[in-house]
């Protein structure tokens, strides 16, 4: 009988490691081939798409880079930083207030803050355009930095305000005990214990803001303002495109958020373990 069933766990642990394989496959085999086709020519590329590179240069990834990628790399970082600080300090400090201060009616302006989860980006865009254009904002880094700080504030404030619930009361009145005001408490002590939704609310936005492409094509016109996902398709000519040039752009534009990924899976996993969970 414990043969019987130790025979079963290894074919068990057999299978769910086939089955990670196969999904890891899956998911890494189109960064690869988009990674390969970057060192390849177009006749290479439609001769036999599946093949390795001929020559292994990087002709293609200077190309890329010199016709703006560089530009909209520069861009895309500026925009995410920038965007991704602004809206987890004010998420940060709403749901302090939120969860830890006795505001007014502070289940309606919870459920008006979290309403802001159901409003769809589309519905708002010729609005938002004409307001931006009255404002002198529209095709502005601002007009970026200012929809992907609004449109994230609901659902970051959603994170924090859930793993807030549960901190201990006690901490608060400890710190009222030694003098310290709200501000303090705040910065020195709420902050550091939410360090780990702080980090998930910042790796998903940052996974947001640089992949976001509605808002940067309609808001944006200018070389000087897009991003990456908008930029790249000026690398594509009406008369005949350099596909490799394209997928070199792509594989850089791909690779600052794969690495990201990768360092910070763990931190993903914990801060929904820890603030989703509670």
């Amino acid at each position: 009988m414990v043969s019987r069933l130790s025979l079963l766990g290894v074919i068990g642990r057999v299978f769910l490691w086939a089955f990670l394989l196969c999904l890891a496959a899956v998911v890494l085999y189109p960064l690869l081939w988009m990674v390969l086709n970057g060192f390849k020519t177009n006749a290479e590329l439609f001769g036999d798409p599946f093949a390795l590179p001929v020559d292994w240069s990087f002709d293609n990834y200077r190309k890329a880079w010199n016709r703006g990628v560089s530009d909209y790399l520069t861009t895309s970082v500026l925009v995410t930083l920038t965007s991704t600080v602004a809206t987890v300090f004010v998420s940060a400090w709403a749901a302090y207030g939120l969860t830890r201060v006795a505001v007014p009616l502070n289940k309606v302006i919870s459920a008006l803050i979290l309403g802001g989860l159901m409003l769809a980006p589309t519905v708002a865009l010729v609005p938002l355009v004409r307001m931006f254009q009255a404002m002198g904002l529209y095709n502005t880094f601002w007009a970026l930095l200012i929809l992907y700080t609004a449109f994230r504030v609901p659902f970051t404030t959603f994170l924090i305000r859930a793993y807030m619930i549960d901190l201990p009361r006690e901490v608060d009145e400890a710190a009222k005990v030694d003098g310290a005001g709200r501000r303090t408490a705040f910065w020195r002590i709420i902050l550091p214990m939410c360090k780990p939704i702080l980090t998930l609310t910042v790796l998903l936005h940052i996974l947001f803001a640089w992949n976001e492409y509605l808002f940067a094509m309609v808001f944006t016109s200018g070389s000087g303002v897009q991003t990456l996902p908008v930029g790249l398709t000026s690398l594509m000519s009406k008369h005949g495109t350099d596909f490799p040039v394209v997928f070199a752009g792509m594989a850089i534009a791909a690779a600052p958020v794969v690495l990201l990924f990768f360092l910070g899976q763990r931190y993903i996993v914990k801060g929904l373990a820890d603030g989703i969970g509670k």
